[in-house]
């Protein structure tokens, strides 16, 4: 009789009793906690055709984890590969070259005897080698005559750097940052983004609806007095990688929101009120909303504003309590209301109200912020700091930028 080898006794197993299944594990790493959080609002984006808003406490979540996700770039490379309503925007992703692919075969698979040295390819450059020398290559030189118009606005953009009008900041979104007239730096060279041609765009699908992105030429002018005419979203990856944005000059020196900054003379100049408001009404929708105020501006006494405020979308057809009044002396009260709406702008209630006719109205004054949030930033757009400074919507509270 022959002896059995591990073989026969493997395939003579008619009970599986041998078979052995890999175990799982049921808990979830991080990264799969991440996706399976950004995969709720993808959901949202699939039923509702639209991102999510504050107009109430579960899609004001919502809103707020995107914001979260959007100023995040560790969280946004993992979650662009399932971004399919192109909320991230554009991601700088990390891409192996073949010198990794190479690095890291540790079994030894793509190692080739020495006579097929002539495979090796050393001098052929790397294709971020060659992206970069294509954009150098685009660049072209300006005639003295019609780069001195330039030279002036770049003086003048240095001079603003030294002096603190302006300043060099991350460059991090460009739908957000990317725009004709603004000034940015690149490879430690400032340039003038003049124009962005429109011929050429990228539709994106977004829910139910198709967004169209520009990627048009651009004429972009360099300080050593060049110019380019490489394609939008080629600049913006290029400033992504290697770049910054100048930021514009500061608002609050400009005389549109200080009405002379020697008018305080024997008798100030009031100039009117910007005050905050409660609402009573009495949907369940609004009175649902923790922290929601209304930021507005009169130039007569706000009691007489709002006495008929049942009757108007602006105070979401309902009486209002009157929280705070602002008296504004020497100072563009509708530009200060202007600049806290702004300021707020990712705390803007969302909601759409009928009047008796039908008609939809969508109120835009009203926000979901703490009332200590608002008087504190009221008191910095009057100190004139508030451009330094941002809102931080998920933790309620103002924050240095």
């Amino acid at each position: 009789m022959s002896k059995k080898t591990l073989d026969d006794i493997f395939n003579d197993d008619d009970f599986g009793l041998l078979d052995i299944k890999p175990k799982t594990s049921n808990v979830k790493s991080e990264e799969d906690r991440l996706i399976d959080s950004f995969e709720e609002i993808n959901v949202f984006i699939d039923k509702n055709g639209r991102e999510p808003a504050a107009s109430s406490m579960s899609e004001y979540s919502l809103l707020a984890r995107l914001k979260n996700f959007k100023e995040d770039e560790a969280s946004k490379k993992i979650l662009k590969p399932f971004d399919r309503h192109d909320l991230l925007g554009y991601v700088e992703l990390d891409k192996p070259t073949i010198d990794d692919i190479f690095n890291d075969d540790d079994l030894g698979l793509l190692e080739t005897d020495s006579e097929l040295e002539i495979f090796k390819f050393n001098h052929t450059p790397k294709p971020q080698d060659r992206a970069n020398t294509d954009f150098v290559a685009k660049r072209a030189p300006i005639k003295e005559e019609e780069f001195e118009p330039y030279e002036a606005m770049f003086h003048k953009v240095h001079r603003e750097l030294k002096e603190g009008i302006r300043k060099i900041a991350e460059f991090k979104d460009v739908e957000k940052h990317l725009k004709a007239g603004r000034f940015y730096l690149l490879d430690g060279v400032l340039l003038y983004l003049e124009e962005v041609e429109n011929e050429r765009e990228n539709s994106v699908k977004l829910g139910k609806n198709t967004r169209r992105r520009k990627d048009g030429r651009t004429r972009i002018i360099f300080e050593n007095a060049t110019l380019s005419n490489m394609l939008y979203r080629s600049l913006g990856k290029s400033l992504y990688s290697n770049g910054k944005r100048i930021t514009e000059p500061k608002e609050l020196t400009t005389p549109d929101l200080f009405v002379s900054a020697d008018s305080v003379k024997e008798e100030d100049i009031q100039t009117g009120w910007v005050y905050v408001l409660k609402s009573k009404s009495d949907n369940e929708e609004i009175k649902s909303i923790k922290d929601l105020y209304k930021i507005g501006f009169s130039s007569t006494p706000v009691e007489e504003r709002i006495k008929n405020a049942k009757n108007e979308a602006t105070y979401l057809y309902a009486d209002v309590h009157l929280v705070a009044t602002y008296k504004c002396n020497n100072i563009n009260a509708n530009k200060l209301e202007s600049l806290l709406h702004r300021f707020f702008a990712i705390a803007c209630l969302n909601v759409d109200l009928f009047n008796d006719k039908g008609q939809r109205i969508t109120p835009r004054e009203w926000f979901v912020v703490p009332f200590d949030v608002l008087d504190e930033a009221i008191a910095l757009i009057l100190g004139g700091t508030i451009l330094n400074y941002e809102y931080d919507v998920v933790n309620k509270r103002i924050k240095l930028k």
